[in-house]
Parts: structure tokens; C-alpha cells; sequence
């Protein structure tokens, strides 16, 4: 099984150096939206967000197993050994060649196999890591809380709305701490954006926008096929599943992206990352109502699946929030060089986040609607000057900063660390935890409705409390 995510390129060398510093492969440095340009902001305030995670006892140790040991597999692995108390024990691959860089990385001492089963069957293991493919994550999941292990499984949580539920089942029936692996739900950037709308500091929320654009063959998964690739090295059909079947072929077993199948395409690799966001910060169920278009415009390489992407969420009034409006963009091909954005708009003001920094603008209406009275006879002008000073009396009133920034400080170890912190302080201390089954259903069920929407070419429900696809 395996789970493969490259880090963009980007011209942004000592955030990409940052990143690969701390482990956190996959997250990609954001240019600059549009949005943001303007005068010159108040200083950057630090955000002060960090958790304090204390040194574990011994006897808290946790031992973890991955499975799936691909590129998105192994940055959860060495980003989980960054906390105190982990110890990595076995290692789950179809492929020979990524059980061999198990042992690479890991010492030759690590258990390796082929075979998930005897990973959940081991008395040592605690909780694993489920980096497998998309069509496989409900299965080894379920298979894994029943066999007594907690989980940690790499978002999408699945590819069919259907398997959400048997998960939010059997983690209620075993008990065991399952988490989704969106990381975005443990920034500190999310949790300021979400103490910042609660605060009324943008005004109501009216309208959201995301968009996750690249520029680049890896960001476009055209991920490298190793050498020795063959029906001999990898276990295809145990990898196929559930799936059609078909003759071995190596594009879809390295670059299952590619293909609904596998995978869940653009919205499900990327849109869950920004509705994880946004739920988090909004307190959010979900839409009701999905539109998604889009097509293959450059990466005609086979895939199934469009290489951009463009999605119309509908969001109703409910206790959390007034009813607003969400679109969502991913271009495989943006010859501006890619960018990341989840923007926040109120009555007041906007929160744009970006990777590592969070961009707050406010702008009040004032009270004085202004005036257009040129076109008016010179008696009436008059009266009406007259009429609006006494409704809209001058008041002097201080002008602060429109624009102020928030950014990570020097020892913030990134989301990714954040969330697998979240995930032990869940195991070791029996609480809940930041995304459990029922909010990853709630953030990849909408995603699944645009996958439908784009290729029925129609607008598709969601309920977003049953979380249930319509019609």
C-alpha cells in the first residue's frame, strides 16, 4: 500500500528549506494572492498559539506501525518520531523497494511486510499510520480499531461516503482514537482565524474563498516510477482490492492520483485540506448544495481525473454561522507558479491565510452613507446637506491599521507535528481529538458530491448532518 505526495516547487528556496528542516513534505510555499496587496501592514505579531507538550514518562510510550510507506507515509512517520515517547516498530508496503527504504530509515531491525494484517495482529503495536490509497483507507482502518489499534489515517478519510460511515462505527464501537490526517485542523493560523471570526473582528461572515493552484509535474502526481517496478516487486493484486480488475500497470499502482479508481482526484487530495479549514475556523458542518466544473486541460497523460478543478459550495444559516458562499479553485497548470489561499470575507473586514502566515484587513462601512447630490437642482442640494448633517452628525473618531499580519514563530515545528501531537495527547489521555471520523466525513462527503457534480455535469445535495448524498 502507499500513499505518494511530493513537495512543490517553488521559488520560495528557504520556506521549501524550512519545511524539509522540520519533516513536514507535501506543503508547499504560497505566493502572494492578489488579495493581500496594498499599503504597507502593521508589524508582524508572532503567533503565540504553541501547545506545551511536556516530556512523555516511559511508561507512556507509544508504538506506532506504518502502513502504506510511500512519500506522504514516510513525512508522517519521521514528523510522529519528532514527539517524545514514539517508537516506530513494522512497516506495511506492496512494493519491495519501500520496504527496503523502511529499513533505510528506520534500522534493519524493523519488521517489514507486505502484508497489513500482520501489522494490526502484533501485540506491540499501538496505534498506526494508514497511507495507503485512497480505495484502501476505510478497509485497513476498521480492520486496524477492531484489531485494537488506534489510528491515524491520511486524508481523504475515504473515497465513498458510505465507507464514512462504517468508520464512524466502528470507531464508536472500539473506542480506539481514529484521526484524519488534514493537518490544517491543528495550525495555529487556523485556531487564530477562528478566535478572530468568533471575536466579530471581520464582521458577519458573508462569503469564503480557497484555492490550492501548482505548477509542476510532481504537484501534478506525476510521480517517479522506480527502475525495478514489475509484478515480481509489487503485490498488484492485492493492491487492486476492491477496484476493477486489470493487467499490472505501473502508472496506476506509482501515480494513482490519476485515476477514480484509486484515488478521489483534486478534491479529494486538496479541497479536503481546505474545508478542513474552514469547518474549523467557521465551526461549519457543511454545504448543501455542491457544483463543481473544470476539465484536463495540459496533464493528458491517461488520468481519468481533471487537472483543474473549480467547485460553488452552498452554506446555510445554522447556529455556528449565516448562511454564506464558498468556490474553490486547484490548477495543475498555473503558469503564475501556484499559490495557496483560504480567504475569510465579513461585512468588516477578510482573514486571508496562507501557508505560514495569516492577513487580517478590516474595513468598516461607516455610518454616512456619502453622497451623490451633484445632479441635484441647487435648492434641493441644499435641503439635502442639510437633512444629512443632522442624521449623520461628524463624530472624530481614531483610525487604526487596516491591515495587520500574523505569522508562525521561530519554534513553531509546523501543523503536521501539531496534529500528530493531538493525535498521542488523544491516546495517552482518552480524549477527544481534533478530527475524528464524523469531521472527516463531514469535510471529504462535499468533495465527493463535486466529483459527481463534475463528471454529471449537474448540482448535487449534501446533507450535511446525515451526511448523506441526495438524490
Amino acid at each position: 500500500m502507499n500513499e505518494t505526495h511530493s513537495e512543490q516547487p517553488t521559488g520560495n528556496s528557504s520556506r521549501r528549506s524550512f519545511l524539509k528542516t522540520l519533516g513536514i513534505a507535501g506543503t508547499a510555499a504560497a505566493a502572494a494572492p492578489a488579495a493581500l496587496a496594498g499599503p504597507p501592514v502593521a508589524a508582524p505579531q508572532y503567533l503565540n498559539l504553541i501547545r506545551n507538550h511536556a516530556s512523555t514518562a516511559a511508561n507512556d510510550k507509544i508504538r506506532i506501525a506504518l502502513i502504506g510507506t510511500g512519500g506522504m507515509g514516510i513525512g508522517d512517520t519521521q514528523t510522529a518520531l519528532m514527539l517524545d515517547g514514539i517508537e516506530m516498530v513494522a512497516a506495511c508496503d506492496l512494493y519491495d523497494g519501500r520496504l527496503r527504504r523502511a529499513k533505510e530509515l528506520w534500522g534493519d531491525g524493523l519488521t517489514v511486510t507486505r502484508d497489513y494484517r500482520e501489522i494490526i495482529d502484533r501485540q506491540d503495536v499501538d496505534a498506526v499510520i494508514n497511507a495507503t490509497t485512497d480505495h484502501w483507507h476505510e478497509k485497513i482502518s476498521s480492520d486496524a480499531m477492531r484489531k485494537g489499534k488506534h489510528v491515524y489515517c491520511e486524508k481523504p478519510m475515504v473515497q465513498k461516503v458510505e465507507d464514512g460511515h462504517t468508520l464512524i462505527k466502528v470507531s464508536q464501537e472500539t473506542g480506539k482514537v481514529f484521526q484524519v490526517g488534514s493537518q490544517f485542523g491543528s495550525s495555529i493560523i487556523v485556531a487564530k482565524a477562528r478566535e478572530l471570526l468568533k471575536a466579530g473582528d471581520i464582521g458577519e461572515l458573508v462569503f469564503a474563498e480557497a484555492q490550492y493552484d501548482r505548477h509542476s509535474a510532481m504537484g501534478a502526481w506525476q510521480y517517479s516510477i522506480p527502475p525495478d517496478a514489475s509484478p515480481q516487486t509489487v503485490d498488484w493484486d492485492t493492491y487492486l482490492g476492491t477496484a476493477p480488475k486489470r493487467a499490472w500497470d505501473p502508472l496506476r499502482f506509482f501515480r494513482w492520483r490519476n485515476y477514480q479508481d484509486y484515488g478521489t482526484g483534486i478534491a479529494g487530495d486538496l479541497y479536503v485540506h481546505l474545508l478542513t479549514s474552514l469547518h474549523s475556523i467557521t465551526g461549519s458542518k457543511g454545504p448543501t448544495r455542491v457544483y463543481s466544473s473544470g476539465g484536463t486541460r495540459y496533464w493528458k497523460d491517461g488520468r481519468d481525473v481533471p487537472d483543474i478543478q473549480l467547485s460553488i459550495y452552498d452554506y446555510p444559516k445554522t447556529a455556528e454561522h449565516p448562511e454564506f458562499n464558498l468556490t474553490t479553485r486547484s490548477n495543475f497548470v498555473d503558469g503564475g507558479g501556484g499559490g495557496y489561499l483560504v480567504r475569510i470575507v465579513g461585512t468588516e473586514g477578510d482573514l486571508s491565510l496562507g501557508f505560514d502566515s495569516l492577513t487580517v484587513r478590516r474595513n468598516k462601512f461607516p455610518k454616512a452613507p456619502g453622497l451623490s447630490i451633484d445632479n441635484f437642482p441647487k435648492d434641493q442640494k441644499e435641503l439635502y446637506l442639510k437633512e444629512y448633517a443632522a442624521k449623520y452628525p461628524s463624530h472624530p473618531e481614531l483610525d487604526g491599521p487596516k491591515e495587520f499580519k500574523y505569522t508562525f514563530p521561530k519554534d513553531y515545528k509546523g501543523d503536521r507535528y501539531e496534529h500528530f501531537a493531538n493525535f498521542f495527547s488523544s491516546i495517552r489521555n482518552k480524549t477527544p481529538n481534533v478530527e475524528d471520523a464524523t469531521f472527516g466525513l463531514r469535510a471529504c462527503g462535499p468533495t465527493q458530491c463535486g466529483n459527481i457534480s463534475y463528471f454529471q455535469k449537474k448540482i448535487v445535495g449534501w446533507d450535511p448532518i446525515k451526511m448523506k448524498i441526495l438524490g
